[in-house]
């Protein structure tokens, strides 16, 4: 059996992650995926996985950001992108279709529809969720507030967000012997990871600022690289490790006492996942909410950046409870690949 991946962005964010551990979930089914990314996108991830993606149009909204006029501007793309895939599906004789996030999603979708090619859409964002189910199937992700819905639309199922197959598999020792090769770290201290992601936003800075400057009892760790390069004026390299890029992220989750997350999916997961309490930061990212707290009940706290200091202490007041609820919600995360590949084979009719 075949599979075409039809998925949005440039093949390097959070959705060629997912993407590819859809892929990785499938392929251990048996299905080989063939793989499109739009014709800009420079399709890092794959390209060092070893893949090969076909390069289609597909045109994007804005996410979650989307406007009236963005999104106008790109359902006229999408016609004509629907058509390429369309094509493409044909050229390539597969069996199903998996579209994954916002253009992705739709393209994948209405391609899938013109060429009679059963399909699945992953939804997470308002516009996929609102076209795709007219079409397929759809799995939605957390991000989406009908996640928390008690009763979901005919064609609709959750699911989480699938993680890399080795996310669990860190050892805090490496992360200690790393650590202790920066002066400013202490050993003594409790150890507090601070991220919104491969890009660090400017609320996370402010929110790690604000906590450097409210309390010295913590090591601080910072992760990613900021979104604009001035906010790296902004990190206090006196009291505040700032780590960049790292390769052993996964020793990290096994070594700090918690984590001050951004309020959206894949890393929120990582961290429940590998069992670390956690504060998830509202409205960094352009304003956007997503009530985290309110998909892993007790194992998340919500914090403003205004608030964090508080927040911090609250954490740590009642840190069993949330650790607790943690490890409750670990293994049913990291079952989600799995379950994921089922899905979407049972959903396709194979």
């Amino acid at each position: 059996m075949k599979a075409l991946i039809v998925i949005t962005g440039r093949g390097l964010g959070g959705d060629a992650v997912i993407a590819y551990n859809v892929i990785k979930s499938l392929e251990a089914k048996n299905i080989s995926c063939e793989i499109a990314l739009d014709e800009s996108a420079p399709g890092i991830l794959f390209k060092k996985k070893g893949y090969f993606w076909h390069k289609i149009s597909i045109p994007q909204a804005g996410g979650h950001a989307a406007t009236k006029a963005s999104s106008i501007k790109a359902a006229f793309k999408m016609l004509g992108a629907t058509f390429k895939v369309r094509s493409l599906i044909k050229k390539l004789d597969v069996d199903f279709v998996v579209g994954i996030v916002g253009g992705g999603a739709i393209v994948g979708s209405v391609g899938a529809k013109l060429s009679r090619t059963p399909a699945i859409s992953l939804c997470s964002t308002p516009l996929d969720l609102k076209v795709c189910p007219k079409f397929n199937p759809c799995l939605i992700f957390p991000e989406l507030d009908l996640f928390r819905h008690e009763v979901l639309p005919k064609n609709i199922e959750r699911t989480y967000y699938p993680l890399n197959e080795d996310v669990d598999s860190g050892v805090s020792q490496i992360a200690l012997e790393n650590l202790k090769e920066i002066p400013l770290f202490d050993e003594n201290k409790k150890t507090i990871l601070f991220s919104s992601g491969s890009s660090i936003f400017k609320g996370t800075i402010e929110a790690i600022s604000k906590l450097s400057k409210c309390s010295d009892e913590y090591n601080l760790i910072l992760v990613g690289h900021p979104l604009e390069d001035e906010y790296l004026d902004l990190i206090d390299g006196s009291k505040i490790i700032y780590l960049g890029y790292i390769d052993w992220l996964k020793h990290i989750y096994k070594f700090i006492d918690l984590a001050v997350l951004t309020d959206d999916g894949v890393m929120l997961e990582e961290a429940i996942a590998c069992k670390v309490p956690t504060i998830a930061l509202t409205r960094i990212k352009w304003g956007r909410y997503h009530n985290m707290a309110g998909v892993f009940k007790g194992a998340i706290l919500e914090s403003s950046v205004d608030d964090i200091c508080l927040n911090i202490g609250e954490a740590f007041k009642n840190y069993e409870s949330l650790k607790n609820s943690a490890n409750n919600y670990s293994e049913i995360v990291l079952n989600t690949r799995n379950l994921l590949a089922e899905k979407i084979i049972e959903k396709c009719g194979k």
